[in-house]
């Protein structure tokens, strides 16, 4: 299935135009995004995958959309949601008082199911969970920390609490703490990521494997084929990060995206296991730490290159030398920044076409 418009260009920012490049029998034009996203989107065969995983959520699709620091809030949250999937406001990144807006923001903005992502490794998580309990949000992701701290907290107040985890051994311990799900993120994720380097292909079906739980993959997903892949593997619903930062409702600057659209495969890597393993781009903030490991610099030495604030100048604010640029090796895939509910349509059509091709194969 193909769009009836490409995005190309730079966000103007004083204008807030983009080009828009037609497909067949469309004419070239400008629009301001507001333009944009009140357009026909293309048409979707109407109707719901269900499994465990559409159950728990409560959502047409078993797609979620990841909680990414510097991207993921109320308006990218919001329009995942309204299309079907699973969208999630990224608190890592937010003061209580910021996540409290973001959230009431999206109740306005839609009625259906969104999720609240904490990672556990960042200041405020204790304020985070309180405010998610007030606020009865229906559904919390956890992650970068130990799954029993918050897990009957959370789920004595109603919630229902997915876990993301990067290995089998605390996949086993989510689920030994009482989550309703797992997300199995591999190697190929961007931002944290696990000290194993399990690839997305090995990890799934290993978990799938230890636990009881619904699954949900993440690492390198992007389209609806590799969702098809993910659920061969055992997955019930696939995470998907990196394809979300190139949307035009993902809060990131525009010139982040761009720089994630225009990326070539090699542009990421993983670093700085001392302190917290991320994956990220290769720019001369990377170089500057690539330059400390060659002479054996201390985790302290690390910490202080790294400072504060590295990705909110790189992802929020656009400095793609000196700041943080957090994405996965599936960024070198997209090529286009469209609006969230086009992603979600896109990749259920993809996911659907793929599905039925294999259907037809006979094994002789």
């Amino acid at each position: 299935m193909r769009t009836s418009f490409r995005l190309t260009g730079k966000l103007n920012e004083n204008k807030h135009l983009f080009t828009v490049e037609p497909l067949k029998g469309y004419e070239r034009s400008q629009c301001t995004v507001h333009q944009l996203l009140s357009r026909p989107s293309p048409n979707l065969k109407t109707g719901v995958l269900s499994n465990r995983i559409t159950s728990l959520f409560g959502t047409r699709f078993p797609l979620v959309q990841g909680g990414m620091i510097w991207n993921s809030g109320w308006r990218l949250a919001s329009a995942v949601s309204e299309a079907g999937g699973l969208g999630i406001i990224g608190s890592g990144s937010m003061y209580p008082e910021v996540l409290l807006d973001h959230i009431r923001k999206c109740k306005t903005a839609t009625d259906r199911p969104f999720a609240v992502n904490i990672p556990m490794l960042y200041p405020d998580v204790d304020k985070h969970i309180a405010t998610v309990i007030e606020e009865r949000i229906p559904i919390v992701f956890t992650s970068a920390g130990n799954p029993a701290t918050w897990t009957r907290r959370l789920k004595d107040a109603g919630i229902t609490v997915v876990h993301v985890t990067a290995s089998v051994k605390f996949a086993k311990k989510a689920e030994d703490a009482g989550v309703d799900a797992v997300v199995a993120e591999g190697f190929e994720a961007g931002g944290h990521n696990g000290r194993e380097e399990t690839t997305t292909l090995v990890l799934v079906p290993m978990v799938c494997n230890a636990v009881n739980l619904p699954v949900i993959a993440a690492g390198g997903i992007a389209t609806g084929r590799s969702m098809l892949a993910a659920f061969a593997l055992g997955a019930e619903g696939v995470q998907m990060g990196s394809r979300f930062v190139a949307s035009l409702e993902s809060s990131s600057h525009m010139a982040f995206k761009q720089h994630v659209v225009q990326s070539q495969e090699g542009a990421t890597f993983l670093t700085l296991k001392e302190l917290a393993p991320v994956r990220m781009m290769r720019n001369a903030f990377f170089h500057e730490l690539q330059e400390a490991y060659a002479r054996c610099a201390p985790p302290e030495e690390l910490k202080a290159l790294l400072g504060r604030a590295r990705a909110k100048r790189g992802m929020f604010e656009g400095d793609l030398e000196q700041g943080e640029l957090e994405i996965g090796q599936v960024g070198a895939a997209i090529d286009e920044v469209l609006p969230a509910g086009i992603i979600v349509e896109q990749v259920m059509a993809e996911f659907d076409a793929a599905r039925s091709e294999f259907a037809g194969m006979v094994f002789a």
